[in-house]
């Protein structure tokens, strides 16, 4: 008897689902709209959730995602109505979330590579600020260790996906990006702009293909990027670590004009710094007091 009834109402179901705007939901979200409408579609207390989500996937255009984060990590399940890009579905993984870093850099087209992993950036809740006194000796000793990367990873056959949880920055940069999608809907999706991916790629390559492939994004993005913004949004971040030295760096290697790579000059460059972590093999870049990889 139940799935006449569903059967009967799958037109007007599926109706429902290709006007609504919102096409990944939740098994929540699915629940509430079954809830709202069982009447409506004279379906009975029999047919579950569980029921009606089975029945649209086999008989409709609803499709599962699984993301099998490790432990402690809750395991996500999202559903999307039609033809969804796989990337929209990691938009709804953490509240206000975006792309960054290697992702970011594709969207843009700062690179010629196809990521193979998705980097999507949550912020902490709130802002955290060091109270320790920044030396020559602690940096050395940071930068001599291991780079710290997240573990918040989700990996299938079908995609790997690097959930990022950034430090608060009140989502500076971060903007909404428009494409169409291949059914010729309009949709935006958060990701950092030019400015902050390149901020963002120079404080972690370990995210963004490596530092060989940081230079060839600040190439790429010499006809786009403002370098006033970026030098501006520099001065907003406020990092502990002087990253204003290796983003000068880049743009110096890169080719910028010497006018613009006064605006990163401006900034204090009180102790030397490293390109990246754990250099086995460096050379000493005496105007930006940098040790990059030898023969970088």
């Amino acid at each position: 008897m139940n799935r006449t009834r569903i059967q009967i109402a799958k037109p007007d179901i599926v109706e429902f689902f290709d006007k609504q705007p919102l096409k990944v939901l939740r098994q929540s979200d699915i629940a509430r709209i079954l809830t709202a409408h069982r009447g409506f579609w004279r379906l009975s207390q029999r047919t579950t959730t569980l029921k009606f989500i089975r029945f649209l996937m086999d008989s409709a255009s609803l499709s599962k995602v699984v993301f099998p984060f490790p432990k402690p990590y809750p395991r996500e399940i999202r559903y999307s109505w039609g033809n969804v890009d796989l990337r929209d579905v990691m938009l709804t993984l953490k509240p206000k979330c975006h792309f960054s870093h290697y992702t970011a850099m594709q969207i843009h087209g700062l690179t010629e590579q196809v990521p193979k992993t998705t980097y999507v950036n949550f912020e902490q809740p709130l802002s955290s600020n060091s109270t320790g006194k920044l030396t020559q000796k602690s940096i050395n000793a940071a930068l001599s260790r291991p780079v710290r990367t997240t573990k918040y990873v989700a990996e299938t056959e079908q995609f790997r996906v690097c959930l990022l949880n950034g430090r608060n920055t009140e989502y500076l940069g971060v903007e909404d990006d428009e494409h169409r999608t291949t059914n010729g809907r309009h949709i935006k999706r958060r990701v950092t702009n030019i400015e902050r991916t390149l901020i963002d790629i120079a404080v972690r390559p370990i995210y963004s293909g490596g530092v060989f492939e940081v230079l060839k994004a600040y190439r790429l993005a010499q006809e786009k990027v403002s370098v006033n913004r970026l030098a501006a949004m520099l001065k907003q971040l406020k990092f502990i670590y002087p990253y204003q030295q290796v983003v000068g760096f880049y743009l110096d290697r890169a080719g910028y004009k010497p006018s613009l790579l006064d605006l990163l000059r401006q900034f204090p460059m009180e102790f030397d710094f490293y390109l990246e972590h754990q250099m086995k093999k460096k050379e000493y870049v005496k105007a930006w007091r940098l040790y990059i990889p030898e023969g970088f």
